[in-house]
């Protein structure tokens, strides 16, 4: 790749995160106390677990307060309502964030409408989703803004370009897609059932992929001068690395900018969560 960018979500990430730290500097002599994220995990998971570790680090690098509830894996849907209402009841928390997937026999929609909207900091509360969509005050999931975070790093001008997001998940695809309608971008969703994806692809100045499949997206698929952002992390079945959703190697050469796999998107995810705790700790300070 003679001439592209490659984007790296890690650098932004941490010059988000310094830019967090200084700002939380003066938190408690100004609020009496800093921002605090409670994190529930619900059985031992791997990557959950992984991914668990890795917020705790980040807030303790930011200043960010952190309570990480675990819980076993025979964890009940009503155990887990109940420890989710004495968080939504605390004064001290200003974030809530059940780490997903859960076990079998709990019901996902069922615990995230539970949390308090306005503690809400992975923005997957129906009405932080309808605030989205209908352009009214919300928290915008973190992986979706950290995308927008990263396209503006770049210097990606949006309006006006055809952009097309592969996959349409409530968490990635369709809040990205709008995300970047309020830009004013074209954009196309495309998804596993889309008839002929390369002729819809190769149109694309934006590409956004987020199928959860290993090297999906390759060289042929694209044109001169696409920017990509590469959402997926997966294991590369051959060598059992991680990847992305992209074939870096063949799609690399054509792009003018492309996000790597790992060290792309998913530290802007974890950024942006930080982001999101921050906000809604001044929210409620400026309410009362």
């Amino acid at each position: 790749m003679d001439n592209g960018v490659i984007l790296s979500g890690k650098a932004l990430s941490d010059k988000i995160k310094a830019g967090l730290k200084e700002r939380l500097a003066d938190f408690p002599e100004r609020y009496g106390r800093v921002p605090h994220l409670a994190v529930i995990l619900v059985g031992d998971d791997p990557a959950s677990q992984t991914y668990v570790r890795g917020k705790e680090k980040a807030c303790e690098l930011v200043g960010i307060r952190n309570s990480t509830f675990r819980l076993p894996a025979e964890t009940t849907q009503e155990e887990l309502l109940s420890r989710i209402a004495s968080l939504n009841a605390d004064p001290e928390v200003d974030g809530i964030l059940v780490q997903l997937p859960l076990p079998e026999g709990i019901d996902e929609a069922a615990i995230i409408e539970s949390i308090d909207k306005e503690k809400d900091v992975d923005g997957f509360h129906p009405l932080n989703v309808a605030g989205l969509w209908m352009k009214r005050p919300c928290t915008v999931a973190c992986t979706p803004k950290g995308i927008l975070r990263l396209l503006d790093e770049a210097g990606v001008e949006l309006k006006g370009k055809r952009a097309v997001v592969i996959g349409r998940s409530q968490i990635v695809g369709l809040p990205t897609a709008k995300l970047l309608l309020d830009r004013h971008a074209t954009v196309t969703i495309c998804h596993s059932r889309t008839k002929d994806l390369g002729a819809v692809t190769r149109e694309a100045e934006v590409l956004v992929v987020a199928i959860g499949r290993p090297r999906f997206v390759t060289g042929d698929m694209v044109s001169e001068g696409v920017v990509v952002i590469d959402v997926g992390v997966n294991r590369d079945p051959s060598t059992g690395k991680l990847c992305g959703d992209v074939d870096f190697d063949s799609v690399a050469p054509k792009a003018s900018v492309i996000t790597p796999v790992p060290g792309g998107v998913g530290p802007m995810t974890i950024a942006c969560l930080l982001e999101n705790t921050v906000e809604a700790f001044l929210r409620k300070k400026s309410a009362l």
